[in-house]
């Protein structure tokens, strides 16, 4: 496991434990990412059909999902991959370019790694604490989806604009009461849409 240095060791503990008393599937969906993903507590309930395993760590930046993937990601063997990350990397001033290269990189790595699985990247939110990056957030969702049509087994799942109102502005009820992490109403959105997605890719029966 990653050495005793890295921020998320306690939660890289947990998951060694957790697969120490029952292995995670392999050949499963894979979800990956930051607290987003971390926090999505009903997972396996959204996905019945399915196997999928949470792989998210809390506050992780796509650069340190990318650092790693050979602890939590390969080992796995995943069928797919669903990726959300990049949020907290333009919070850390990372530009839209630099978030989109980070993508590239993943999707590299995974290739080689893996194969051609597919790949699913769940678009960066609109989140109401962070509103004043928002047009870095837009112009990164806009990179990515640019890059993922030079990558056949990637797809692209647009939750930005269905998060917002008829304003423009963040749909509130979406969020918790820190107005950066998803309600439990946000993350039924989310799934409606990933599940539209992993249909078309025929990974759900």
């Amino acid at each position: 496991m990653p050495q005793s240095s890295s921020p998320f060791v306690d939660e890289f503990r947990s998951f060694a434990e957790a697969e120490a008393r029952s292995p995670a599937p392999r050949h499963s969906i894979l979800f990956y990412g930051s607290s987003s993903i971390r926090f999505w507590f009903k997972l396996a309930e959204d996905f019945p059909e399915v196997p999928v395993v949470n792989r998210g760590f809390g506050g992780s930046t796509l650069a340190e999902c990318i650092e790693e993937m050979e602890q939590l990601v390969f080992p796995l063997q995943p069928k797919a991959v669903v990726l959300y990350a990049g949020e907290n990397d333009l919070d850390h001033g990372a530009s839209p370019e630099r978030v989109d290269g980070l993508f590239r990189e993943f999707a590299s790595r995974l290739a080689a790694r893996c194969g051609p699985i597919p790949l699913v990247f769940v678009s960066i939110k609109p989140s109401p604490s962070r509103a004043g990056f928002m047009h870095s957030v837009r112009r990164a969702n806009e990179l990515v989806l640019a890059s993922l049509k030079n990558l056949p087994h990637a797809r692209f799942v647009d939750v930005f604009p269905l998060m917002l109102d008829q304003n423009g502005q963040a749909r509130r009820e979406l969020f918790t009461e820190d107005m950066l992490h998803l309600s439990r109403t946000g993350y039924l959105l989310w799934r409606d849409q990933v599940r539209a997605c992993l249909g078309e890719l025929r990974l759900l029966p």
